[in-house]
């Protein structure tokens, strides 16, 4: 039987967050402020038949659909309405609710103030998004189910005016990093954190 890894709806994707998923999905691009449903599986495989099922019963379309060694990932995005009769009918198919669920759990939490020249150098290395510049304050987030990193990005970028350097929402593990004024981050920061705590007590429940 398939493993609900995580059910994360998003009822307004913030345009960093929207830009960044962009960069690399190969389906369907999102639209400002369209709502979105992330669904993680295991094995990873059962993420196609699920697929079919939310295609076929609402009028969505599938930005992300991913099998990577262990789990499967989808992504799809439209009107709220569609969005939640498509996610539904996964749930159906699955013969579970949002709150089976695996709850989020934060394996790092960090800030670190003014970052210094060579710092920022190295994270841009390996950034897709922003660029860090020295001086910015970073926060950055490491979860498991990985996919919950784009909810804690997401509600980072509503809470405050930051930079998406870059968010990981596959593998074992989520990493997210945002830069920006001191205060500025750690609002973000704390709004990240919240998302996913929320989460945990109420999987697939925030938005």
């Amino acid at each position: 039987m398939a493993e609900l890894r995580s059910f994360i709806f998003i009822d307004q994707l913030q345009p960093q967050t929207m830009c960044y998923l962009g960069t690399w999905m190969r389906g369907a691009l999102p639209r400002l402020n369209q709502a979105a449903q992330i669904i993680e599986i295991a094995p990873g495989l059962d993420i196609e038949p699920l697929t079919d099922v939310a295609l076929k019963h609402a009028d969505v379309k599938a930005g992300v659909l991913v099998v990577e060694r262990q789990f499967g990932y989808l992504e799809f995005h439209g009107a709220i309405g569609e969005v939640r009769a498509a996610a539904g009918a996964v749930l159906d198919e699955l013969g579970a609710t949002a709150a089976d669920a695996v709850p989020p759990r934060i394996l790092a939490s960090e800030i670190v103030s003014s970052l210094d020249g060579q710092h920022a150098f190295l994270i841009n290395r390996n950034r897709v998004g922003s660029l860090a510049l020295p001086g910015e304050s970073l926060f950055v987030l490491e979860c498991q189910p990985a996919s919950y990193a784009i909810l804690a990005v997401n509600e980072a970028e509503k809470a405050a005016e930051i930079k998406v350097v870059d968010y990981r929402m596959m593998g074992a593990t989520g990493r997210v990093y945002l830069t920006g004024r001191e205060s500025d981050v750690r609002q973000a920061a704390d709004a990240a954190r919240q998302a996913l705590e929320s989460s945990a007590a109420t999987p697939g429940r925030r938005s």
